[in-house]
């Protein structure tokens, strides 16, 4: 078997078992507050994050890896490995995975980038699945597809924590933030072949829950997959609790608490409470 680096970006959440795999990278994003530059889990925290946000005069950005960073990666790996795998944020998200595809065509090693069209822990999970199956013996080509029709079967449901922090940061008009705070509505947004979109509105969190709570029932009854994962800005304890009730309604299903991370946080807000799964992981 080749030996294989394995890369992925800040977005995704490391737990343990990526954190203790020697042949996986992470490529951090950067956050631009009041023209401070932080790499993402490594200058900044969740917790730093939401404490700066309270403080600034100016909008907080969110940029992508470079180029050249991507390309300073991949040379520095193609010294002791065969063959790069990336697996990428939604790539209509970020131009992460641009960069990560042309600085490929500028280093002498096979690299296969694949777009995740998510990010968070549900990037993880594909992460981890593309990992396994290539150690099972399957060649890069068959990781690919095999990752790609589970990608296809996710279905993520978030209400976004702060319309103020969704339209400081650009992502919301301001029309559509002032008839949301105005009228207490919480939409529930939806990403769908790796794009943000407005699934429904709802009038408060208990509403918004109850609604997410019908598109993970409706899901699971047709194909039973065997986990979900709760994404949070920075309240684990919200999570925790969601997580409780959920599991009483579906005990059969493994629930995940699953931390946003500083750049979706930038958009997202700290009270930020989401659910996503695959359809096709069984």
């Amino acid at each position: 078997m080749k030996k294989i680096a394995w890369v992925t970006d800040s977005t995704a959440f490391l737990d343990d078992e990526l954190k203790n795999n020697r042949d996986l990278y992470s490529i951090p994003l950067t956050v631009l507050l009041d023209g401070e530059e932080f790499l993402d889990g490594i200058d900044l925290t969740s917790e730093q994050l939401f404490e700066r946000l309270k403080q600034l005069n100016s909008p907080p950005k969110t940029s992508q890896p470079s180029i050249g960073a991507f390309q300073e990666l991949y040379e520095k790996l193609s010294k002791e490995y065969e063959e790069i795998v990336s697996v990428l944020l939604s790539s209509k998200l970020s131009g992460t995975f641009s960069s990560s595809e042309q600085a490929a065509q500028l280093v002498d090693i096979p690299i296969t980038s694949i777009d995740s069209k998510i990010l968070a822990y549900p990037l993880s999970v594909l992460l981890k699945r593309a990992i396994e199956t290539a150690s099972s013996g399957k060649t890069i080509e068959e990781v690919r597809a095999d990752v790609e029709n589970i990608r296809d079967s996710n279905e993520t449901y978030v209400v976004v924590g702060s319309l103020e922090q969704l339209h400081r940061s650009g992502r919301m008009s301001g029309v559509q933030f002032y008839l949301g705070s105005m009228l207490k509505v919480k939409p529930i947004i939806s990403i769908a072949d790796g794009v943000l979109e407005v699934k429904e509105k709802a009038r408060g969190d208990k509403k918004a829950k109850e609604k997410m709570i019908e598109y993970l029932r409706s899901s699971y009854e047709k194909n039973h997959f065997k986990e979900a994962y709760i994404l949070y800005g920075l309240h684990l304890e919200s999570a925790e609790e969601w997580k409780n009730e959920l599991q009483e309604e579906f005990p059969d299903l493994h629930f995940y608490c699953c931390p946003l991370g500083a750049t979706i946080g930038v958009h997202a807000g700290e009270n930020t409470l989401g659910i996503s799964w695959y359809n096709q992981l069984k």
